[in-house]
């Protein structure tokens, strides 16, 4: 038995299945997968010489056998290890978590073959709708636990292919990186003298992403068009809302694997563009601070990243969420700063996040039932997240 509880046996079985099939399915040129191609490649923690490596095109992006390597016996082992560990909700197969295996076992010939010869077809995305902590509801999108697999594995070949691109100001869904980094580089900032912030918020970026655009700047560094038709389909998939499925013209669903990294890949030209102009920023996704050192240079960054989020990505400025404002006036992440003695700056929670924290915990407290172990949970969550080193950037060895 294994640490799941499951025999040994019945645990190779649902995985072998992408040693077996691929060691003898052709490609649609009719070359063989050799055991060659099965090769470890990338481990658990970390690419010591990424899957991605091989295939460079004239023009800096990969070549034409990324599909190949995204099916590698040890690629999609992975993934399939990380879906299993993320669990999550069934979607419109009401197939969960726990019978992915099975699928795998019975469906992944058919998969294979299609995901090779460009043909797969993504199942429509389940929507889930969940509160907005300012209000509202955010729309998920929740893939099939097979999608799941095949997104997880694709974003593996894919993440060290656009992720050295990326800006060192871009903080949100990368490895390595977190909110409280994102928060400290903006203090660094403000020490240094910038204390007025562009705060810019994009208006439902998630749901107005533009798939053109998108899509031309993924086919920049992938050419393999197995991929990129791949990749397009699980943009337009669909959404199945009440057993009726609703196409997607725009929009990357938020609750697949793969939705983060392109939401960075089209973000990449506004923070290039900020580079360029040679401003002092921070981006953790559509959050966006741009310091500046007065209110009017900050009004005169506002109007032109205005114009080209319109022009260049098709993209609104929430104006109600957007500011230029002093920074220990603003939220940035569930964090505000304030000038402590001879104008130290330090960081607290937001005033905002606090009387969320409150709320919610009246909220759990309230419940007719045992709460010591939600209660514990949800504290455990924010205890684990809010702590703040009190001290500035400047003071510390």
């Amino acid at each position: 038995m294994n640490s799941r509880g499951r025999p040994e046996h019945q645990v190779r079985g649902g995985t072998d299945a992408f040693a077996r099939r691929a060691e003898t399915k052709k490609t649609p040129q009719g070359a063989c997968l050799r055991e060659e191609v099965m090769k470890p490649r990338w481990t658990e923690g970390g690419p010591s010489s990424s899957p991605a490596q091989n295939g460079k095109s004239p023009r800096g992006g990969q070549g034409s056998n990324l599909m190949e390597q995204v099916v590698t016996r040890e690629n999609m082992l992975a993934a399939l290890k990380r879906v299993e560990r993320n669990g999550g909700a069934p979607s419109v197969d009401s197939t969960p978590t726990e019978r992915l295996r099975d699928q795998i076992r019975a469906e992944w010939p058919r998969i294979l073959e299609e995901l090779l010869a460009g043909t797969y077809r993504p199942m429509p995305v389940r929507r889930v709708e969940i509160p907005k902590r300012g209000g509202g509801k955010r729309l998920l999108g929740i893939p099939t636990v097979m999608d799941r697999l095949i997104q997880q594995a694709l974003l593996r070949v894919l993440t060290p292919i656009f992720e050295p691109q990326f800006s060192e100001a871009s903080f949100g869904f990368r490895p390595g990186r977190r909110a409280h980094d994102a928060v400290r580089k903006a203090r660094q900032y403000v020490e240094e003298g910038y204390e007025w912030a562009v705060d810019l918020d994009i208006e439902k970026y998630f749901d107005r992403v533009n798939h053109d655009i998108l899509m031309a700047r993924v086919a920049w560094r992938v050419t393999d068009k197995s991929v990129l038709t791949l990749i397009r389909r699980y943009l337009q998939t669909g959404v199945m809302v009440n057993g009726v499925v609703i196409e997607t013209a725009e929009g990357t669903p938020r609750g697949g694997p793969i939705s983060p990294l392109l939401a960075n890949i089209l973000l990449d030209d506004l923070d290039k563009e900020l580079e360029k102009r040679g401003h002092k920023f921070v981006c953790y996704a559509d959050d966006c601070n741009i310091y500046v050192k007065s209110k009017r240079a900050g009004e005169r960054v506002m109007a032109s990243i205005r114009n080209f989020l319109q022009e260049r990505l098709k993209l609104k400025i929430n104006e109600q969420k957007s500011a230029v404002d002093r920074p220990w006036e603003l939220k940035f992440l569930g964090f505000s700063m304030y000038k402590h003695k001879a104008g130290v700056i330090l960081i607290r929670l937001a005033p905002q996040t606090i009387d969320r924290v409150k709320t919610k915990i009246r909220e759990i407290t309230a419940r007719n039932k045992p709460v010591s172990m939600a209660l514990n949970a949800y504290l455990g969550g924010w205890i684990g997240y809010s702590p703040w080193p009190t001290r500035p950037a400047s003071s510390r060895t």
